[in-house]
């Protein structure tokens, strides 16, 4: 089943209102009728679908509980819900309750019903394409962004961040401290480059403690100097007072061996299209993961970017930067 169709329930076999079907139609969303509130969620759990459509007009009991466990589960659950009611206040009430992100009254315009669940799929995609602990955009939205610079023929730059030593810090501590590691280096990347880019900057989240930002060429050095520089800076107080003091803890490797663990630190690896064509966020995605790989081998927080350009002819060596030359260019 098609993740863009519809499902549509009506327990007392009640056809769509015309305005829905029409809606349905002229977004080219495909429908498939379900008999119960079992047969929505089996369909949901199956593949999710793009909405539910549930008709409480006749049989609001039926349709409030098929509402209800969809809301419940934590698969089906982002999965957009509508109801259609009568106009009762009490109707209306019970539906948004039972967890319908959209509730569509008898006698409102057939321009309201257009409107309402047009703005209810774009809630349901800024919803599911961003990651729940930092909300900051997810891996759809980073590849729209990188294909839409690369269609702009403008040059840009990708950065990809990634934290070193960032498991040991977990072990250590815990998946909460770790967490919070995640949405301040989340909240450092997102400040400098909108303070050094403004709105030709862009970030993204990728998952874990990977991290992609997409800047004008021109910003590499400002940006990714200043965001190592301020990651080094508060990074270390995420630290006991003894392990910030010594740099380093000890930890135990896979064989249980003890061995000195330094403080997190982050690598950037920058691809840009200055001596390259791109024609796929594919492309770019590839080059960026082996620059951030490259910048891991390097000691202490760096960004690296990737001087080479397309074929044997135009290729040059690699220029790593690290946080000391950085803070020398500037």
């Amino acid at each position: 089943m098609s993740q863009s169709i519809a499902l549509i329930y009506a327990p007392d076999g009640q056809p769509l209102p015309e305005t829905v079907r029409q809606w349905l139609e002229e977004r080219h969303i495909p429908t498939r009728g379900v008999a119960s509130s079992d047969e929505v969620m089996s369909a949901a759990l199956r593949a999710r679908p793009r909405l539910v459509i549930c008709d409480a007009r006749q049989n609001p009991i039926a349709s409030l509980k098929a509402c209800r466990r969809l809301k419940q589960d934590s698969f089906t659950g982002i999965v957009p819900v509508v109801l259609t009611t009568r106009g009762e206040d009490t109707a209306f009430a019970a539906a948004f309750d039972a967890g319908a992100d959209e509730v569509l009254r008898e006698g409102i315009t057939d321009h309201e019903v257009m409107l309402r669940l047009d703005a209810m799929l774009r809630r349901s995609d800024r919803d599911t394409f961003v990651h729940p602990s930092t909300r900051l955009p997810g891996t759809i939205e980073i590849e729209t962004e990188i294909l839409r610079r690369i269609e702009s023929k403008t040059r840009f730059a990708v950065c990809y961040a990634d934290l070193d030593h960032f498991k040991e810090f977990n072990d250590r501590y815990s998946y909460y401290d770790g967490d919070r590691v995640i949405r301040i280096l989340s909240k450092i990347l997102h400040d400098v480059v909108k303070g050094t880019c403004g709105e030709a900057g862009f970030v993204g989240h990728i998952g874990g403690d990977d991290f992609i930002f997409v800047i004008p060429v021109e910003q590499v050095t400002d940006t990714c100097a200043e965001v190592v520089s301020v990651f080094d800076t508060l990074i270390p107080y995420q630290y006991s007072e003894q392990d910030r003091r010594a740099g380093y803890y000890f930890g135990k490797d896979r064989r249980g061996q003890l061995h000195k663990v330094p403080l997190m630190t982050v690598s950037i690896g920058v691809v840009t299209n200055e001596r390259r064509q791109f024609t796929h966020a594919g492309q770019v995605s590839e080059l960026a993961t082996e620059m951030k790989s490259y910048a891991k081998t390097l000691y202490g927080s760096v960004y690296s970017v990737d001087r080479r350009g397309d074929g044997p002819a135009g290729a040059t060596p690699v220029t790593p930067v690290s946080t000391a030359r950085a803070r020398e260019e500037r």
